[in-house]
């Protein structure tokens, strides 16, 4: 899971292996794949870190999903 922003400003944690898509439009705005969206206050880049490191975690536990 990572940890995002509302627009209210309340933080909720995502499955990050259920976007889709993340557009800047200007606010962030996350596509998940059973077509919900959401806005969030990270930038797109920001996202994006954190599903980066979230896998390089999640392939860390498991060194043989990586060969």
């Amino acid at each position: 899971m990572i940890a995002l922003t509302r627009p209210n400003g309340t933080t909720f944690y995502l499955n990050p292996e259920q976007i889709e898509s993340v557009e800047a439009t200007p606010d962030t705005l996350i596509t998940l794949l059973g077509g919900k969206k959401m806005v969030v206050k990270e930038p797109p880049q920001e996202v994006s870190a954190r599903f980066t490191q979230y896998r390089r975690a999640t392939l860390a536990a498991y060194p043989s999903a990586q060969e």
